[in-house]
């Protein structure tokens, strides 16, 4: 995040007629970590941020300037109505939440029961000084640095929080590079704007393809914040509801057309948690710097998923087979041709 200021008047979000620079883009950051740690918040190291918005400029200044501010980011599916956001509030009890206008009515009760501020952002972020730094605050690797939350809205199932740390949040950098090599190295790796290492060219404008709270989005996101290309939002099909079952917990796609990142490990096991030869089908497990530890405020469930003994692998419920490395989902009777390209599990 903070390399991003080099990157000074190249355009970082374009939505609608909307610009907003780097520059721009780290300075309101800056100051909202500012304030949110200073005296008009006064918010501490661990404390949760909710950020409940549609995709704007402002959610990445809201999510940026908390994790600037060593605090902890929520953020919430903007289509969740008021019953499924309530239980995320439930579970993780923010200290602030960020809202745009359509959001409010669906906070506004649970915020005034715990006595949590509401900040309403909408409208183009105020001016910041460019020369502001974020707060010099010593955020450790194994640090919370995220919950997403999934599954809630109209699945019926209760959601579950995610905890992910500073540590996972930079394996997934280090996924979303890969993704970006596989990507030229598809394309033949040449022409306009590609670089002499693939994945390292300059990315002129990308199209988002998640929506901003979505676990699958900071893939687009960290590769252009890396290479200094600008995001486009709201052209196209963006799939809200695609990306694996399993991105919350593994801070975004890991497999690439079924292959696994270079920082993440898969194993298909057997019922007693044996690992199973080529072809068999079992249980996907995965290991890597990306996964969470855990999920929020629900520790048997987190247990199961992530056993202290089970050597980091997270254990997904996902039913697979792995053939010289490459995963694909088993949907039953017909072999397990077709799964895994959709980077989750």
């Amino acid at each position: 995040m903070e390399t991003t200021w080099a990157f000074g008047d190249r355009p970082f979000l374009l939505i609608g007629e909307r610009s907003f620079s780097y520059g721009e883009f780290f300075a309101a950051s800056s100051a909202l970590a500012v304030r949110l740690v200073g005296g008009e918040f006064g918010l501490r190291p661990g404390d949760r941020v909710c950020i409940a918005m549609s995709d704007r400029i402002e959610w990445q200044v809201a999510f940026w300037g908390v994790q600037l501010a060593g605090l902890v980011a929520v953020p919430v599916d903007p289509s969740w109505g008021e019953e499924a956001v309530a239980s995320v509030l439930d579970d993780c009890t923010p200290r602030l939440l960020f809202v745009d206008r359509a959001r409010l009515s669906r906070v506004e009760g649970w915020a005034h029961a715990a006595a949590a501020p509401v900040v309403l952002l909408e409208g183009e972020p105020e001016g910041a000084d460019p020369a502001l730094a974020p707060p010099g605050l010593d955020v450790r690797p194994e640090d919370c640095s995220t919950i997403f939350y999934m599954g809630g809205g109209s699945s019926g199932r209760r959601p579950l929080g995610a905890v992910a740390t500073h540590l996972a949040q930079a394996g997934a950098v280090m996924n979303a590079r890969f993704f970006a090599a596989v990507s030229d190295l598809g394309r033949g790796g040449r022409g306009p704007g590609r670089g002499p290492i693939p994945g390292f060219g300059a990315v002129p404008v990308t199209n988002l393809t998640y929506p901003f709270f979505h676990p699958a989005s900071f893939a687009d996101v960290y590769r252009a914040m890396a290479l200094g290309g600008s995001l486009r939002v709201g052209e196209g099909e963006r799939g809200a509801g695609r990306g694996g079952s399993t991105v919350a917990e593994t801070s975004g796609a890991v497999l690439f057309d079924g292959l696994p990142t270079p920082v993440t490990e898969v194993r298909v096991t057997g019922p007693r948690g044996e690992a199973l030869p080529d072809g068999e089908v079992g249980e996907l497990w995965l290991r890597g710097q990306s996964l969470a530890r855990g999920y929020w405020g629900d520790p048997e469930a987190g247990r199961a998923a992530f056993p202290e003994r089970g050597g980091g692998w997270f254990l997904t419920g996902v039913r697979a087979t792995v053939r010289d490395g490459c995963v694909s989902r088993y949907e039953g009777g017909g072999g397990g041709e077709g799964g895994g390209g959709d980077g989750g599990a």
